[in-house]
């Protein structure tokens, strides 16, 4: 099962993203401005619906990946980790962040759902939590691989509902902070990339041990 030494720091590192402003959070605060706390809690859900596809297809993945090839675990970690570092250096030298409100046109309550579904699923953050993140916080030797990779990923789920949640109920607040504070925008990331960037080089190590 999983440990505290496992969770804690996932839930960590979860927060610290969910806390980044990228496109879930761009469409989120967006939406509740131009149409409302209700049309950002129906498009939260479509968010929370692709958080559960991916947790899904990565906890199936990698559960039958490193049952049927033992060493894919090490292979598994190994790639994460590089490009974990790939994101860190995304994060701190990857320029001007893209984070800008949007006017959007009322939608009905299916393509609220629809666009939050749509914005996750082609959201680059949510790939790297469940391929490249997810992976470094499995402990194969302590069985249950499915089990672990459900319980971290369901972590996730709650954590960034509860976040997003506070976000649309505070989209108003959120916004007018970021646009008065560029500067933010660029600690968030460096704190990020640093956070990545020590996690990716801590599984390396603890590989070779």
């Amino acid at each position: 099962m999983v440990t505290f030494s496992q969770l804690f720091p996932f839930a960590a590192i979860a927060l610290g993203l969910v806390l980044t402003p990228g496109p879930n959070m761009i469409y989120l605060i967006s939406r509740s401005l131009c149409q409302g706390r209700r049309a950002g809690y129906i498009s939260l859900s479509g968010v929370a619906l692709g958080f559960i596809f991916y947790m899904l297809c990565a906890a199936m993945g990698i559960t039958a990946l490193i049952m049927a090839v033992p060493l894919a675990y090490d292979a598994l970690r190994i790639v994460g980790a590089l490009y974990l570092l790939y994101m860190a250096w995304q994060a701190i030298f990857g320029g001007r962040s893209p984070f800008q409100l949007r006017n959007l046109p009322p939608d009905s309550d299916p393509k609220l759902f629809t666009m939050g579904l749509l914005t996750n699923l082609l959201n680059p953050k949510t790939a790297v939590i469940y391929l490249s993140l997810l992976p470094q916080f499995i402990r194969p030797e302590q069985g249950q691989v499915l089990m672990q990779s459900l319980i971290l990923g369901f972590t996730q789920i709650v954590t960034s509902i509860i976040v997003n949640s506070m976000i649309i109920f505070a989209a108003g607040t959120i916004a007018s902070f970021l646009a008065q504070r560029p500067g933010w925008q660029k600690l968030q990331r460096g704190i990020m990339g640093t956070v990545l960037a020590g996690l990716a080089v801590r599984m390396v190590m603890e590989g070779r041990k």
